[in-house]
């Protein structure tokens, strides 16, 4: 085409990029020789960024190699940031639309890691589909990802130069002190990944704990683990939905990470469902992403997240979790934001997969290594600018007369 790839990037970014742009037809634009570069290594990641504007289209050009990101993902991400967007003059769009026009005609295919599910959204069936694409990806993958805890939540941060499996560990452990765990209780865990929160509290606290999850690797990898810490007569490990617990009778039930699966107007059943198997002044521990922007309505179907990494997934401002909450007769107690503590676990998870790359993709696959990688850095950047959060909102189950028993003041710093 007569202008240049490089020329069009100039209308849209100031002079001042730290970014180098390069691309397939020999121009280029930014900073020479800067430690991030960008470089469009096809005409066909042109049609994508032009056939799907914005996330999606960056995605799928990145995911097939069209897109290169030289230097580190997530600098790259918060430099662009930085950058602003400049709208071109009228003059310019006419000429933009002429040079680009060809590219909008083409659309070339979907990465074959994107998906799209059949079914009822929030089926069993559906439900189970969407887990699965997620979770059952590999447990030797995530291993290298998350390291030995296989925790796949955010991390608390005693201090900011504390590793991740110290992070972790203080994560459990918030959990249970935040649900008051003592000896002889009975847990419930939906959505208990490999099953390490359970193992602690277990371990740690005495109590007997069911954990239940859809993805079938997890269950299996949260039982061996369970049988490793010899732990089998107080915690079970179950490949199940939550809806399908028939016991009842729990002082605690945690749910950590599993709200943004669930979506909204199924809030009133997921929350009637946990109240009904707690006990009487028993304790909800509810631990979710949600979004910042409270006027936004609708949810991001088609956008990278939906696409390639939770299908059907919903985040909703904390106000809406609380309301849900109290909506079902719960007494809300405490709430605490930890978006920070989670900007800090997607870093230490982006730099695992950097350092097991080569075996990742031997593992999975260069385009699921590469929707990873993206996944981990856009996130981080979401935490870190409070485009999204992590909330942890304890909530209590009155009994009769109202009484909660719970202490006249909360204390959740040291065990």
């Amino acid at each position: 085409m007569a202008m240049k790839l490089a020329e069009v990037v100039s209308m849209f970014v100031g002079p001042d990029a730290e970014v180098e742009f390069t691309a397939y037809d020999g121009s280029r634009y930014g900073t020479r020789g800067s430690d991030i570069r960008l470089d469009v290594t096809s005409p066909e990641a042109v049609s994508m960024l032009m056939t799907a504007p914005g996330q999606l289209g960056l995605a799928r050009a990145y995911i097939t190699g069209g897109l290169e990101v030289y230097g580190d993902l997530y600098t790259a991400f918060d430099r662009l940031a930085r950058l602003g967007i400049h709208r071109p003059s009228v003059a310019d769009q006419v000429r933009l639309y002429r040079a680009l026009a060809p590219f909008a005609i083409r659309r070339p295919p979907a990465p074959a890691e994107e998906v799209r599910l059949g079914g009822g959204v929030h089926s069993k069936r559906r439900d189970h589909d969407a887990i699965s694409h997620h979770y059952d990806v590999s447990n030797t993958f995530y291993r290298w990802i998350l390291g030995p805890s296989m925790a796949y939540t955010c991390a608390v941060f005693p201090k900011a130069d504390a590793t991740l499996e110290e992070a972790q560990e203080e994560k459990f452990d918030l959990v249970c002190r935040k649900l008051g765990l003592e000896r002889g209780m009975r847990m419930l865990d939906v959505g208990c990944g490999w099953g390490g929160l359970a193992v602690h509290a277990a371990k740690n606290y005495g109590v007997s704990v069911i954990g239940v999850t859809l993805s079938e690797q997890q269950a299996s990898w949260g039982q061996e683990s369970v049988e490793r810490e010899g732990l089998a007569h107080l915690v079970q490990i179950r490949h199940q939905d939550y809806r399908d617990v028939p016991e009842t009778g729990f002082d605690r039930i945690s749910s950590i990470g599993l709200t943004e699966h669930i979506g909204y107007k199924n809030y009133p059943a997921y929350f009637g469902f946990l109240k009904s198997r707690l006990n009487p002044q028993g304790r909800l521990l509810n631990h979710c992403i949600t979004r910042t922007d409270t006027q936004q309505r609708t949810t991001y179907k088609n956008g990278f997240i939906n696409r390639y990494i939770f299908p059907d997934g919903e985040l909703v401002p904390v106000g809406r979790i609380i309301d849900a909450v109290e909506d079902q007769g719960f007494e809300v107690r405490h709430e605490e934001n930890l978006r920070e503590h989670y900007a800090l676990t997607l870093m230490h998870w982006s730099r695992n997969l950097d350092d097991h790359w080569d075996e990742a993709v031997t593992e999975v696959g260069t385009g699921k290594a590469r929707v990873w990688r993206l996944y981990l850095a856009a996130s981080r950047m979401g935490f870190a600018r409070d485009m999204i959060q992590l909330h942890q909102v304890l909530a209590v189950n009155p009994d009769e007369h109202g009484d909660a028993a719970m202490p006249l003041r909360l204390g959740f710093d040291t065990a």
